[in-house]
């Protein structure tokens, strides 16, 4: 009911309408990833912004900020730090089993080191980035109008490639929240041939194809019951140990304990310190040296 400009409402139903538009803006706008392309608004932004650019796979690389700047200008008016932070994990080979940006310069490290500021890096797109950009000027998806309504932009990529199965995602959002996994691009290839062959398939047949989650920083995963959850029921858990072996280091009979590789997410530093802190403690014994090698 309204009274000139008054609306009057209930205010249990108001909160809820509210709480809705909210929870669905948060979740189209930010936070998850679109099924289709695996991409986030401002993921699709920078590399639609790169291709505009013509900075492909072939091009020379170009300034960082240069490429922020243009996000912010015509996709993305928001942070610069958020863009360029997109920019950055896109290139870090360890966080995507297959990177989207092909960066030059200081990008970050394992050990939680920071990318240098955008002046000073370069970046292009990578060969699989354009996978996903092919045939856009073909009109092969939507196109709605920008912030201003000054240029259009896509609502998603042409995404030949199952991005979202091969990079994973993580987001978390009003009431939903989302972690995938990424996977080998091999083994998803041949289960989704599998499966268009096969459309009722059970998931047997697909885990024989597609082994589990492939991540960047390798590890080794304990048992695939897990696994299996997160494929049939989509919740799941994977418990991933570091790769290390045994060898004798040839000071007096000692050992050594190398490391190869390293759970998915874990920082270097952060764990060296924590190993750091057990020994102190007495509750790891046996260790008398610890080096990054």
């Amino acid at each position: 009911m309204e009274i000139g400009n008054v609306r009057i409402a209930s205010i249990e139903s108001e909160m809820r309408r509210s709480f809705l538009d909210y929870a669905m803006s948060v979740i189209v706008q930010r936070a998850l990833p679109d099924a289709r392309d695996g991409l986030k608004p401002v993921h699709r932004r920078v590399l639609y912004s790169m291709a505009e650019m013509g900075i492909r796979a072939n091009s020379r690389y170009r300034k960082s900020a240069g490429i922020v700047g243009e996000v912010l200008k015509s996709y993305h008016p928001h942070s610069d730090t958020a863009a360029y932070d997109t920019l950055v994990r896109m290139a870090q080979d360890f966080n995507l089993r297959y990177p989207l940006v092909d960066g030059q310069g200081n990008f970050g490290s394992i050990d939680g080191d920071g990318a240098a500021a955008m002046r000073y890096t370069e970046a292009r797109l990578t060969a699989i980035a354009d996978e996903l950009l092919v045939d856009l000027e073909k009109k092969t998806v939507d196109f709605r109008p920008n912030y201003d309504a000054s240029t259009e932009e896509p609502t998603v990529l042409p995404g030949r490639l199952p991005n979202l199965l091969i990079n994973g995602s993580v987001g978390i959002a009003v009431g939903l929240a989302t972690n995938i996994p990424p996977h080998n691009l091999n083994e998803i290839c041949d289960a989704i041939i599998h499966l268009v062959d096969n459309p009722e398939a059970p998931i047997e047949e697909l885990m024989d194809i597609v082994q589990g989650p492939d991540f960047p920083t390798g590890g080794t995963i304990l048992g695939r019951e897990g696994i299996r959850s997160a494929y049939a029921t989509g919740r799941g858990r994977v418990v991933i140990r570091a790769k290390a072996f045994v060898e004798e280091s040839g000071r007096g009979g000692r050992y050594q304990i190398v490391v190869t590789e390293l759970p998915y997410q874990v920082n270097k530093s952060v764990l060296l310190e924590r190993i750091a802190e057990l020994v102190k403690d007495g509750k790891l014994d046996g260790i008398s040296d610890l080096r990054d090698e």
